[in-house]
């Protein structure tokens, strides 16, 4: 028996299951390991300061403070564990190309300044608006931009790394990880009973769905409406170094923003990530499309044209978990004692799953303090 089964290893159940066993909980990851989940193809911007979402003040809120969560839980599994955790600052570009983008640039510096004035966020001093030949300079690919900003906190996360090293530090404090299929939440008297996985009952008191796109299914399970639907983005890694000459310095170049909802990620290892799509209606089918993979790279071509002789290494196809109203979903399941919910972040998995995981874990111990009631589970019934 367990006291805790967390069910899904993407980013969010890998950080529930972390959390829960650094703590002393006696807990078990079940994971399917889903072609398409979106953590091992998530971009991982993470710069809440400069994003676009202007509809929830606690949103950003809460997005400011998932993003200052990272340093405290990298430094953490530099401890913890032996793997590169794929956290980095590396600054990001805003950038107009063109002259139809200008007035979409000045509406963004202004909401980035109002932000600023009421919430602090930025920093002050994080954030200018800087030449176009500057930000050529920090971004040697880039087209001739019309306007440009710089946001120097911005950084970048590996999801596929950092998921890894949670469940590896969590493995090293008694998580136990087990690959298979959660088919069934047990329940009695309006309780958690058990899971069954692969046909196999575990009892445990306590579950945590985090199921990503595949979350629904248990909401059902539980009598809780969870309308959590996959949206596909397909994004393209674009390898620099492929001549094998490894003189790409992509490392120390800043990610790109434009303003067509796409973005330019560079790493360290002479890769620059070009997405994404963001696809609706597709169901469960994290596969390239020939419409996808030419939007990916018509914007990414569009914006930073001295790309146009990188190879492409490969596409990556995420679905994303993106809710009803477009908020995460965390939090207790009202009338079910024992069952937590920990899903719908959409494309920002990978810049709120740690801190969305490390409060959910929290919750299951007891305290549900921290967890903004917006997010609710109960909200859509």
């Amino acid at each position: 028996m367990f006291e805790t089964v967390v069910v899904g290893g993407g980013i969010v159940g890998s950080s529930v299951a972390y959390h829960l066993a650094r703590d002393g909980v006696e807990t078990l990851l079940v994971d399917r390991a889903d072609e398409g989940r979106a953590t091992d193809a998530g971009a991982g911007i993470l710069s809440p300061a400069t994003s676009s979402r202007t509809g929830s003040d606690e949103w950003f809120a809460f997005a400011t403070e998932a993003v200052d969560y990272y340093p405290a839980l990298v430094d953490a599994l530099a401890d913890e564990q032996d793997g590169d955790p794929g956290y980095d600052r590396c600054g990001l570009l805003s950038v107009a190309i063109d002259d139809a983008e200008v007035d979409a640039f000045d509406h963004a510096v202004e909401r980035i300044e109002t932000r600023q004035s009421t919430m602090n966020r930025p920093e002050p001093g994080s954030y200018a608006e800087i030449s176009p030949a500057d930000a050529r300079a920090r971004f040697p690919p880039l087209a001739d931009v019309e306007r440009a900003a710089y946001y120097e906190d911005a950084a970048r996360v590996d999801g596929k790394k950092l998921a890894a090293a949670l469940r590896r530090a969590g493995t090293a404090h008694g998580l136990t990880v087990e690959r298979a299929t959660a088919e069934r939440l047990g329940t009695d008297d309006g309780a958690i009973t058990g899971v069954v996985a692969d046909g196999a009952t575990v009892e445990t008191a306590s579950v945590v769905v985090a199921g990503g796109a595949w979350s629904r299914a248990f909401g059902d399970q539980l009598g809780v409406r969870l309308p959590v639907e996959p949206q596909r983005g397909q994004i393209a890694h674009l390898d620099l170094d492929a001549d094998g000459d490894h003189t790409s310095d992509a490392g120390e170049w800043p990610i790109v923003s434009a303003f067509h909802e796409h973005y330019l990620v560079p790493w360290p290892d002479g890769r620059v990530a070009a997405g994404a799509t963001r696809e609706t209606g597709t169901g469960f089918a994290p596969h390239t499309t020939a419409g996808g993979v030419r939007e990916v790279l018509d914007e990414c071509l569009r914006v930073a044209p001295g790309l146009s002789d990188a190879a492409v290494e490969e596409i990556r196809v995420g679905l994303r978990p993106v809710s009803e109203d477009r908020l995460p979903i965390l939090g207790g399941v009202p009338g079910v004692e024992g069952a937590y919910v920990a899903t719908g972040h959409g494309a920002t998995g990978l810049q709120l799953g740690p801190y969305s995981g490390k409060l959910v874990a929290q919750a299951v111990a007891g305290d549900a303090t921290e967890l903004p009631s917006r997010f609710g589970v109960g909200r859509f019934d």
